[in-house]
């Protein structure tokens, strides 16, 4: 198997690769899957997560010659598809993963649906919630998987560690979850639909899709009332229809609250792609993650900082807790099962992110 860059500097290109001996949930052949629609480099880190969790990559499709000579350098034994319905009219293809422009993920999504297959989608899965309406309605109707890559938690060994301790009762009852989600900008890398409002969704919609899944997951909720939002522009103002900040406060089902925000300012200086950090408050203690990053301490991130009745405690997880996500997921869609993650939670917290994009006011 051969993986992509584990790519520190860039997001969009950020690719995890397992440390831990991954431990394949089915043999070769067992759980085939295809990829489709590169336009964001996230596909490589859902390639990576399935490859490691024993799936069987076999197809891959893209208009762009460009985008697939690179992902099949990444990945040599992929066949190349000429055509969408060779992928889609496959048989032996039980999902598609893909990371088309995001406005474009919600018919992708429908017409592999449609097909008879579970689709894996990039975040943020939609753009409008007349395209969640319609997915809603189509997963209902195919009984196919519309599962999303939420890759700040599935793909990081640290909060998924946090899970493992807010459910072994380390901290009590979750009362608020507090998200940074700065990123670096890298302008000149960056596609033309990355600064087209219509395609991107907005920045809450897009990366704030990150932090409010978080949210749903560490605090219990189903469902959450989006209490304030903004967005702005406030150093790009030769890409106007671009947002580089955003922040939110929800209030969920429960009476847990949520406060985050999202950015475009990562300093050059910085050793990785942003200083991404959650504190979760409970009612019997907190935990703090770094991570990609302990500024000015570790250039590794992985970092689950823990204060409780017992002490105080700092664990470096990276390589230690592995992406289990991965695995359920295949299990999940070859038993029809829902452990990795509901379909009701994929949806929510979609829903969430557009309803905050819809409501923010805007600053500048």
């Amino acid at each position: 198997m051969a993986a992509a860059d584990f790519n520190r500097a860039d997001g969009m290109n950020y690719a995890p690769v397992s440390v831990v001996k991954p431990k394949p949930v089915c043999g070769p052949g067992e759980f085939i899957f295809a990829v489709m629609a590169l336009d964001h480099g996230h596909i490589y880190g859902q390639t990576n997560g399935l490859l490691e969790a024993g799936g069987t990559l076999k197809w891959v499709y893209d208009p762009d010659p460009a985008k697939v000579e690179a992902f099949v350098k990444a990945y040599p034994s992929v066949q190349v598809a000429s055509s969408p319905e060779v992928v889609l009219e496959d048989k032996e293809v039980r999902l598609v993963a893909a990371a088309a422009i995001p406005n474009e993920r919600a018919a992708l999504g429908m017409r592999v649906m449609d097909h008879g297959k579970d689709y894996f989608t990039d975040k943020t899965p939609f753009t409008t919630l007349e395209q969640l309406d319609a997915a809603r309605r189509k997963a209902d109707e195919t009984g196919k998987k519309y599962m999303v890559y939420y890759s700040e938690r599935l793909h990081v060994e640290s909060a998924v560690y946090a899970g493992q301790l807010i459910a072994e009762g380390a901290i009590g009852r979750v009362l608020q979850v507090l998200g940074t989600g700065p990123h670096r900008l890298n302008k000149p890398s960056r596609p033309d639909w990355f600064f087209r409002k219509e395609q991107y969704g907005g920045i809450l919609c897009d990366i704030g899709s990150h932090q409010i899944e978080q949210f749903l997951f560490f605090a219990g909720c189903k469902d959450a009332t989006v209490a304030h939002s903004k967005v702005a522009n406030y150093n790009n103002p030769d890409v106007p229809e671009l947002e580089d900040f955003g922040d939110a406060t929800l209030i969920g089902d429960n009476g847990a609250t949520n406060y985050f925000r999202v950015d475009w300012f990562t300093p050059d200086g910085l050793g990785t792609w942003g200083d991404g950090r959650t504190i979760i408050l409970g009612t019997d203690g907190f935990i703090e993650l770094r991570k990609y990053i302990d500024i000015g301490r570790d250039k590794q991130g992985g970092h689950v900082y823990l204060a409780n009745g017992e002490g105080e405690y700092h664990f470096a997880v990276n390589g230690q807790i592995g992406y289990p996500f991965f695995g359920e997921l295949i299990l999940d869609c070859l038993n029809r099962t829902e452990n990795a993650m509901t379909q009701a939670h994929a949806f929510k917290a979609a829903e969430l992110c557009l309803k905050a994009q819809n409501a923010a006011v805007r600053i500048v």
